[in-house]
């Protein structure tokens, strides 16, 4: 194997490392997994808005709910000692005068009951509707996450298996230039080395200008110059 064939292989093995290694940083489900977490985030925030806004309701019917019992426990007691025989009259007035005043306030909690059920309605509706909205995005979520991590390892497996092969090739550059394409794959980053195609350096795009192209044609064989803008050793 050449010089160049070694570089060009070398080249090879890291483009498609950083391909893979790209693939497994933009994975499409990694990206839908990132949105759907931001709209649970928004949603988390609506369900605690709207919580928020029933709890105290939710709490005054309850209470509500509870005096209404106590009245009507109370007033049925009234009643029952109203109609017991052998209580004095002037007790009897008394307990009348009480049990009017419970049915009063008993008419006025149910009603105030009533008018906090109906205030909840919308409010448990709002609840609802944020779980219901927010439970497919659950599951969803659940599914992209155990996909995820199955394709990030599939794809850790595959750079492992792809670092090796390199290390293989690398053994295949002579020291010196091995030596001259990490310093330039440290500096330009993916790969060391770059084809020369139509005048333009392959990893960085920019066209050479006549006198470099010339230079570089000029080398011998096993020769390499550096891109004059990224550094990267030209392949012809």
């Amino acid at each position: 194997m050449t010089d160049l064939e070694a570089l060009r292989a070398l080249m090879e093995a890291d483009r498609w490392i950083e391909r893979v290694a790209g693939q497994r940083r933009h994975l499409p489900e990694s990206e839908e997994l990132t949105r759907i977490e931001g709209e649970l985030r928004t949603l988390a925030g609506d369900l605690r808005a709207a919580q928020d806004a029933q709890a105290p309701v939710r709490v005054a019917h309850a209470n509500a709910r509870d005096e209404g019992a106590r009245l009507g426990a109370r007033a049925s007691d009234l009643a029952a000692k109203l109609s017991a025989s052998g209580t004095p009259a002037g007790t009897l007035a008394a307990l009348q005068k009480e049990l009017e005043h419970v049915r009063e306030l008993l008419s006025a909690t149910e009603d105030r009951e009533l008018e906090l059920m109906m205030e909840l309605e919308p409010l448990d509706e709002a609840v609802e509707t944020v779980k219901a909205a927010a439970a497919p995005l659950v599951s969803r979520r659940a599914e992209l996450v155990t996909l995820v991590s199955e394709l990030q390892s599939s794809l850790d497996e595959e750079l492992t298996a792809l670092r090796r092969a390199r290390e293989e090739t690398a053994r295949t550059v002579p020291a010196a230039l091995l030596t001259r394409y990490d310093a330039a794959l440290s500096r330009s980053g993916i790969s060391g080395a770059a084809q020369l195609v139509s005048g333009r350096c392959d990893g960085c795009r920019i066209a050479l200008a006549p006198l470099d192209i010339d230079r570089v044609k000029a080398l011998a064989e096993g020769e390499f110059a550096p891109c004059p803008e990224c550094g990267r050793l030209l392949l012809p």
